[in-house]
């Protein structure tokens, strides 16, 4: 079957390779070599000299209306905040940061601040060049305690906080209700299971007219693995084990995959080999495709392509609400008491609700406290955008991958049993073996 071709969207916050690449393959490679490199980084260049502006520097990570949307906040800052600078680029959009990041602290001239995702920050912020940050978020105008649960955990290492939450999203499931006015199908509601949920795929599959009952990321890679986590958890399992020696899901994560396998079997679901799940989009928003489970960055495409569109919480097996979150992190270094001064001010009022609600609307993200989402701007936003509510509802229920240092691994292996699975050259249980001999064996190594 053809796929249409790919789009370029104009009006799209962080497109899909540059934001959900977070979960891009080749993570445990780069964070394996963060971690036996990070300790040896020599200390960088302090700023200030001669009574000017502090100078800091910035790596956003960002392209298009990300880039544009913090470029507007960074010169507003500095309007009112004369006496620091901060230069922002870095040369290198956010799914390559991990590594540029790491040659830098290893070369000891790195910036003040890098876009760093959430499931690599345990592993860079074993270096002592990452700025504690526990102080500056919990003496902030908003009490730290009004920042959602997510954001508060993606940023937090060994009860310290390593970093500022950046952006904060959730997953749902969005339905094509044409297609399933087609075929009859009432749309779910929340509280709907997975076994709802496939039922309802292999219903509104159509195999001769190339329409899919629903998407999956079959690269391997993190995309592929953080849709099965809130799978796990509603099963009562975890990541990690309560000993720290082994992973938490040998069960669990089989029910889990069993889930999957049934999709595979019915064929009802698109496998997207590539990177990036852009395939996997644009099957959704050509209209082949009933369900896909995303985050509200994709919310703009699905209205350019004028897709009607219903939102509706994850499914599970209880019942009762769960998703996941994987929120993305402003990284703070030491370079020098003058910049890490200055980066606090800058870090502190770039969190606040009148910064916080601008980037939301323009880059995609979710409030990162209650106190944004309720500005009349947000407000304005949930009314204009269908479903939006849905995502920052689930906030409530959220949970986020943990922030050990063995995580990227452990995703390697789950993300090479669940593309097992979902192409049919394992079973739920033969997959689960080896990724949890595979896994264990990561956990057993000294961090």
């Amino acid at each position: 079957m053809s796929l249409p071709p790919a789009r370029t969207p104009t009006s799209r916050p962080l497109t899909v390779p540059s934001r959900r690449t977070l979960l891009r393959a080749g993570a445990a490679g780069t964070a394996a070599t963060a971690a036996q490199s990070l300790l040896a980084a020599c200390g960088g260049t302090s700023g200030g000299a001669g009574g000017g502006p502090v100078t800091i520097e910035m790596w956003h990570g960002q392209t298009d209306t990300g880039k544009a949307a913090i470029q507007a906040l960074v010169a507003e800052f500095q309007r009112t905040h004369p006496d620091i600078r901060v230069d922002i680029g870095g040369g290198v959009l956010s799914d390559a940061m991990l590594q540029k990041v790491t040659a830098a602290l290893a070369s000891g001239s790195y910036p003040d601040i890098a876009y760093i995702f959430g499931s690599d920050l345990a592993s860079i912020a074993r270096s002592p060049k990452v700025v504690d940050l526990t102080g500056t978020v919990r003496s902030g105008p908003t009490p730290w305690d009004r920042f959602w649960g997510p954001a508060r955990a993606a940023v937090t290492v060994n009860g310290r906080v390593r970093a500022a939450p950046a952006l904060l999203d959730s997953l749902a499931v969005v339905c094509n209700k044409k297609l399933f006015a087609a075929k009859g199908r009432d749309l779910p509601q929340p509280g709907w299971t997975w076994q709802d949920f496939t039922d309802t795929a292999r219903a509104l599959t159509d195999t001769p007219a190339g329409v899919f009952g629903t998407g999956w990321p079959g690269a391997g890679d993190e995309d592929t693995v953080w849709r099965v986590w809130p799978m796990v958890w509603d099963l009562g399992g975890d990541v990690v084990a309560g000993d720290g020696k082994h992973i938490g899901f040998r069960d669990t994560g089989v029910k889990a995959l069993e889930t999957v396998a049934a999709l595979a079997r019915d064929r009802s679901v698109y496998i997207d080999p590539k990177p990036g799940s852009e395939q996997m989009y644009q099957v959704f928003l050509s209209g082949r495709m009933g369900m896909v489970a995303t985050g509200p960055w994709q919310l703009p495409d699905i209205v350019q392509a004028k897709v009607d569109y219903h939102v509706v919480p994850l499914p599970s097996y209880s019942g009762r609400p769960i998703t996941i979150s994987g929120p993305d992190t402003w990284t703070a270094f030491d370079n020098g008491p003058a910049r890490v001064a200055a980066t606090r001010t800058f870090l502190t009022w770039l969190m606040q609700p009148a910064q916080d609600v601008r980037w939301d609307i323009q880059a995609g993200s979710l409030p990162l406290s209650r106190a944004t989402q309720a500005l009349p701007q947000w407000t304005a936003q949930t009314r204009e955008t269908t479903g939006l509510t849905v995502f920052t509802k689930a906030l409530e229920t959220a949970r986020v991958r943990p922030n050990h240092a063995a995580y990227p691994q452990i995703s390697e292996a789950l993300g090479q049993a669940v593309t097992g699975v979902l192409l049919g050259r394992r079973t739920p249980a033969q997959a689960l073996h080896d990724c949890a001999r595979q896994a264990d064996a990561a956990l057993l190594i000294p961090r």
